[in-house]
């Protein structure tokens, strides 16, 4: 990585070696929780090794990247740096899950100005924390300081997942038909999305970051890290057969379930089928925002879609249930009306 002054990995990441040794020390006991014991050699080489489980007969490997957008420049203003390496893992792991996909290994890159330790250990770790929640190794990454690249007190993310899937096993939506049941699991806020238009409407509205806003704060409501679904949706995977999956993100509802869909089928989602949480309501009356551009922009309260058969749909949300997750029955699939979008909230 080419860089005007250095360029860091964890074995060296800082300006000098001082602030090397203390960024290392800070995240290598939140790295090491994260090793499997496929990784081969430790962190701080040239490349990472990662063995692929023998558990899979005829392994195809997955890979998603992804960054967190605007919101970081909430974590900038606010000085909060604890969640969005959380957000980071989250997007790129859920993308490659919905193929049915077990995470594997993980790789970040942090980039700034200038280093500042501290800051940079607590996105670090949050990174690890990530890795912890959906299994996969944190097996290495970059941290690059560029002067004149970034403003002071910025920097920018980008993460990488490697994950496998068993070739039989791939979902795809191909086996989606008529009359299968759409289950909406439960988001824990906007995630990483739609932070463009947020950041706009909070400043609109002129409300206080520490006003209490339905028993928290509201800056913890808009920073609360995009939900991990891996651990309860492989239970899931390996409990009964899931036809698609959809991760809700850019687009939102409607611009993101179609792309597992096979050609000629409609989801039909009915709004009442879950309760538009209280930040998603204080947004769409703060910008007046339609409902259809509510659907297409944020995951209005759902962060991942599952498809089943309606005779598995009730084992299917028993199940995500004892997980730990919020299910709802939002929808069924049928055969799309001429020049009707894949996807219709109702």
């Amino acid at each position: 990585m080419n860089s005007e002054k250095t360029s860091i990995s964890y074995r060296d990441a800082g300006v000098d070696i001082e602030a090397g040794d203390a960024l290392v020390e800070e995240i290598k006991p939140y790295a090491k929780r994260t090793m499997r014991p496929e990784v081969l050699g430790g962190i701080g080489g040239f490349g990472s090794l990662f063995e692929v489980p023998k558990k899979f007969k005829n392994p195809v490997l997955v890979s998603g990247t992804d960054g967190v957008g605007t919101k970081l420049k909430l974590a900038f203003q606010l000085n909060k740096h604890d969640t969005v390496g959380i957000d980071l893992v989250a997007m790129s792991v859920n993308d490659i899950l919905v193929q049915g996909a077990e995470p594997l290994f993980f790789l970040d890159y942090f980039a700034c100005g200038k280093l500042e330790v501290g800051v940079a250990a607590q996105v670090i770790k949050g990174i690890a924390l990530g890795c912890e929640q959906s299994g996969c190794a944190l097996v290495g990454g970059e941290t690059a300081e560029m002067p004149g690249m970034y403003p002071a007190g910025e920097y920018d993310l980008a993460g990488f997942a490697v994950g496998a899937v068993d070739k039989e096993a791939i979902i795809n939506g191909s086996t989606i038909a008529e009359g299968d049941v759409v289950l909406g699991l439960a988001s824990s806020g906007a995630h990483s999305n739609g932070y463009s238009l947020i950041r706009k409407l909070i400043e609109k509205s002129g409300i206080a970051w520490d006003s209490d806003f339905h028993g928290k704060p509201f800056r913890d409501v808009v920073m609360a890290p995009t939900r991990i679904y891996v651990k309860p949706l492989l239970k899931l995977l390996a409990a009964l057969p899931v036809k698609g999956m959809a991760h809700i993100t850019g687009g939102g509802i409607t611009e993101n379930i179609p792309r597992v869909l096979p050609e000629g089928l409609t989801a039909e989602v009915k709004k009442t089928g879950w309760q538009l949480p209280p930040l998603f309501s204080w947004l769409q009356a703060q910008g007046n925002v339609t409902d259809d551009e509510m659907y297409r922009t944020f995951n209005c309260g759902i962060g991942m879609v599952v498809i089943v058969s309606a005779q598995d749909a009730a084992a299917a949300k028993a199940l995500l249930t004892t997980e730990g997750e919020q299910v709802f029955e939002i929808g069924h699939i049928r055969r799309q009306a001429a020049g009707e979008h894949a996807t219709v909230v109702v």
